[in-house]
């Protein structure tokens, strides 16, 4: 059966706009026929996410798609690490099965970096004989970032030898280096990497670009690079692709590439160019068998009510309508959760930091950063009682634990500054990449209330206040995802968030802050499950600086 779709054709091949009827048949574009007509919609290709974890959504899958399509994503290159980290191939194959479960373009890819260094505890580790398991599986587009940049470039065998992989089923490989630069960069770009994400500095992408790197420009919750790299947009749009990376179920309700594309074109870039780095550049770089509103093509695009706000009125996905002004039209799907977590208790006294000196220790301190997954190494003179070193709210030096959830383990303990906690304790089971417990908090009796709530439950997110208040958001699968409907558990979400903001966060996402506090491969300081490490000299540190 044919189905007929009017508006003004953007056609982003040959830059024009046209009045058209376009024809589809079993699920693909018959035709394109320019007519003598007026239409105040536009049709143009759906948008991609260049480089996205579903599990960052903090929903499976499916429940993913249901949200994303109702701001025209029809495409994601999606990089399954986070679940990989806890399940290993299982993981890997659960996302898999689900995906297929949904009409979205989910292209996932073989995870690199399973542990991502082996200075943390994860649930798993995909060597090279898993990473080839993957990569010969159609499903598997590409190898995901290579967060091992000092590996590549100081050749270490086994990340070698999965770049040749790659490079023998004719996989593209995703970067993953943030702040490289000169010869290093050079190094890691001669590898066979061809784009990165992370860059966080204009100057930064700007080289990158020049030796050849394709710049994603990543704008998630809790990441935003968007306003820093929009120079680059404007000058060298061929050599962009957008990206959330990670986002958060409640920032997806809002929006999603679709948001980049308006930012685009309000900082100056032609709304043709912006929509081709939305849709045609990822489309091409990664070979994805996605429509591009052509003749033969998948019948994969959307309708938008102008090209400035770009609201989207519909979303086609080969050929079927699956949302519809404001309305996903997908359904739910009912998924067995899977999980790994063997986390043991925590009692007060591994919470405690002793010091044996005279005078009170200058300690090193993590500095989280709004909008940013880099942190700064400080140094203060901590708070202290009886030889003990507790958290000072008035200063913002909070006690930070990151606990194995694995195994029965004592926890690590440090200072963070930035999460801004006047009360209380929050902590979550999603802790790049390994996924141990994070906690932060201003008293112990509310860390340990925090943490013993994720053991119980086998993950989720928890926001308490010693007793008084408190607020849990489950997470069954994997201790990383949701498996129940987006749209109620976004609402719950939301309960837990703000009552973080009621314990005194400034943080726009703390749980999304909180997450990266343990991502050892980006810079300055982070906390893993065996202690303070430095992300320049990946190399754990004392807590203690005297």
């Amino acid at each position: 059966m044919e189905k007929i779709f009017q508006g003004n054709l953007v056609d982003l091949e040959n830059r024009r706009i046209f009045p058209a009827e376009v024809a589809v048949r079993e699920g693909c574009i018959a035709s394109i026929r320019e007519v003598d007509e007026t239409f105040s919609t536009y049709l143009s290709p759906g948008f991609v996410d260049a480089h996205v974890h579903v599990e960052s959504s903090l929903l499976i899958p499916t429940e993913f798609a249901r949200l994303a399509v109702l701001h025209g994503t029809v495409a994601t290159v999606s990089d399954p690490h986070e679940i990989a980290n806890v399940l290993g191939l299982e993981g890997v194959e659960f996302m898999l099965r689900n995906a297929a479960k949904t009409p979205l373009k989910i292209f996932f890819g073989a995870p690199s970096c399973v542990p991502a260094t082996p200075f943390e505890t994860a649930g798993a580790s995909l060597g090279v004989a898993e990473i080839e398991q993957l990569l010969q599986k159609d499903q598997i587009l590409y190898l995901s970032e290579v967060m091992n940049f000092p590996g590549v470039i100081n050749g270490d065998a086994e990340v070698l030898e999965k770049l040749r992989l790659a490079r023998q089923y004719g996989k593209p490989v995703d970067g993953h280096a943030p702040g490289l630069r000169g010869q290093g960069l050079q190094r890691y770009i001669e590898a066979g990497i061809r784009n990165d994400h992370e860059c966080f500095t204009l100057e930064e992408a700007l080289e990158k670009r020049e030796k050849g790197m394709k710049i994603v420009i990543r704008e998630g919750s809790a990441a935003k690079n968007f306003d820093e790299l929009l120079p680059l947009l404007r000058e060298f749009p061929e050599d962009c692709l957008f990206c959330t990376d990670d986002m958060h179920l409640d920032n997806l309700e809002l929006g999603h590439i679709n948001r980049l594309v308006v930012r685009a074109v309000a900082g100056g870039v032609d709304p043709l160019v912006a929509l081709r780095v939305a849709s045609v550049q990822a489309v091409e770089h990664y070979g994805l068998p996605v429509g591009l509103l052509r003749e033969g093509d998948p019948a994969d695009f959307v309708e938008l009510t102008d090209l400035v706000s770009f609201d989207v009125q519909r979303t086609i996905l080969g050929g079927e309508v699956v949302a519809e002004k404001g309305q996903s039209l997908l359904p739910s799907v009912k998924e067995e959760p899977v999980n790994r977590f063997a986390a043991a208790e925590v009692g007060k006294a591994d919470l405690a930091i002793t010091f044996t000196q005279e005078a009170p220790p200058q300690v090193r301190v993590i500095e989280a950063l709004e909008n940013q997954l880099v942190t700064r190494e400080q140094f203060y003179r901590p708070a202290v009682r009886a030889k003990e070193i507790v958290a000072d709210s008035a200063r913002d030096l909070l006690k930070l634990v990151v606990h194995n959830r694995y195994a029965p383990a004592k926890p690590a303990v440090a200072l963070v500054k930035g999460f801004g906690l006047q009360r209380g304790a929050i902590a979550s089971s999603v802790g790049h990449d390994s996924h141990n417990i994070l906690a932060v908090g201003v008293d112990d009796e509310s860390l340990l209330q925090a943490i013993e709530t994720l053991r119980q439950h086998g993950g989720g997110l928890a926001a308490c206040d010693a007793g008084n208040e408190e607020a849990f958001f489950p997470l069954p699968v994997a201790g990383l995802m949701s498996h129940r409907d987006a749209f109620g558990a976004v609402r719950d979400y939301q309960k837990v968030e703000q009552l973080a903001h009621r314990l005194g966060s400034p943080l726009r996402a703390p749980f999304m802050t909180l997450s990266f506090m343990a991502l050892l491969v980006i810079p300055d300081l982070k906390l893993s499950d065996r202690g303070l490490f430095d992300g320049r000299s990946f190399s754990f540190v004392p807590l203690l600086a005297d």
